[in-house]
């Protein structure tokens, strides 16, 4: 039954392969219009979808609507043929949950303190939890598609390393970590699994040419460009965070000084935060640890949807910042929309009215007219939801 299982003993075709991609980013779908879109013959294509059925892995889901003549059955992927381990990682924790074939959960999230800066033992860490939680889950590891990991740092896609994290000694973190768990794993840059969520699955869905923001501890992109993720020559383009924008010579974590993460990221903001809470900042914030950012930013995003004046009022500040960075983006790539996602999605209504203010100040009034700037409804979710998405891109039927 399992696409990816060399045990199965199923033959694997890439006619079934694309059946089993569009029925789960496309849902229902009849034979005949399985058959335009792949541009196959119906003969195969109906027999493709027949040898799926009978594998478990497609169903019959009741027939399409009548638009005269006889009304066709419609075929659709079935839930739990097969389960998705997803896994999204930013600089502090790391959320682990396991989906079906609709991406829906199939048991209980588990969410994890572990920074990965400095952090030699993270490797080890991270192949512990997942074994762990395969193990607690209880469904065998043959019923797995496979595993989905969204993480930060340059992400060569194709060898598998993250040459920022997870230091592996040049190992391919593919390898090892489907060695090490027993199931085929995939690794991706966590903005550009954001950016395949956004056009897939969420607001952006279908869209062509869009941006999207990665608002997190650092201010990722993903850039969605002629329907395809776009990565540059190296595989490593989108380092929105790092376009040098100020002029006060701070130092951001990459090395260098007047970066856009080191003035408006989640991080300095909470930095900011914790600073102005100490000076005796009017706000419902209280005092905080420094090393606890996350539950510092999780506070801030709170006290701004209550009303909190200091709170807003950093948000405010790092979406002017962010706006000034945009301008400069969409000079460049003049996208259809940006989207704001990520886990300061569910600040972005804040963020909106300084981001414009900036590209009224900054950008070219043709060039800015044309772009729509969206809030992501999927915010915190879409990097769980592109790592499903990276899974099942690479599935073989």
């Amino acid at each position: 039954m399992l696409l990816n299982n060399k045990n199965q003993g199923v033959k694997s075709t890439p006619l079934k392969s694309a059946i089993i991609k569009h029925l789960y980013f496309d849902k229902g779908q009849s034979c005949a219009e399985l058959s335009e879109i792949l541009d196959k013959s119906l003969p195969s294509t109906s027999k493709a979808i027949n040898e799926l059925i009978e594998e478990g892995l497609v169903i019959e889901d009741g027939y399409a609507r009548s638009s005269g003549g006889r009304r066709p059955l419609v075929y659709s992927i079935k839930a739990d043929a097969m389960y998705m381990l997803t896994v999204a990682m930013d600089q502090f924790s790391t959320r682990i949950q396991l989906v079906d074939l609709l991406n829906k959960p199939a048991a209980d999230m588990v969410i994890f303190e572990m920074r990965l800066l400095d952090n030699p033992n993270a490797l080890t860490q991270l192949l512990e939890q997942i074994n762990d939680y395969i193990d607690n889950v209880g469904i065998p590891r043959d019923k797995y598609a496979g595993i989905g990991i969204g993480m930060p740092g340059f992400v060569n896609v194709n060898d598998g390393i993250n040459y920022t994290y997870l230091d592996a000694g040049g190992q391919s973190l593919t390898q090892l970590i489907t060695l090490e768990t027993g199931v085929a794993t995939y690794i991706d840059n966590d903005s550009s699994l954001i950016a395949l969520a956004e056009q897939r699955f969420g607001i952006a869905k279908n869209q062509r040419d869009v941006m999207v923001i990665n608002l997190g501890w650092g201010i990722g992109l993903g850039m969605i460009v002629n329907d395809e993720i776009y990565r540059g020559h190296n595989g490593f383009a989108g380092e929105f965070s790092h376009i040098p924008l100020s002029d006060d010579n701070t130092l951001c974590v990459c090395g260098k000084r007047g970066c856009l993460e080191a003035e408006a990221s989640l991080l300095v903001v909470v930095k900011k935060a914790i600073q102005g809470v100490k000076e005796g900042r009017v706000s419902s914030l209280k005092y905080f640890e420094e090393e606890h950012p996350k539950l510092v930013g999780d506070a801030i995003m709170d006290a701004a949807a209550n009303g909190d004046q200091f709170a807003i009022e950093l948000l405010t500040d790092a979406g002017y910042k962010i706006g000034k960075g945009l301008a400069i983006l969409i000079h460049i790539m003049n996208p259809a929309s940006i989207v704001l996602s990520g886990r300061g999605a569910i600040v972005g209504k804040f963020l909106l009215a300084p981001i414009q203010q900036a590209l009224n100040k900054y950008c070219i009034p043709r060039l800015a007219a044309s772009t729509e700037l969206l809030i992501s409804e999927l915010g915190f979710d879409a990097e769980l939801v592109g790592a499903a998405i990276l899974v099942m891109e690479n599935l073989t039927a």
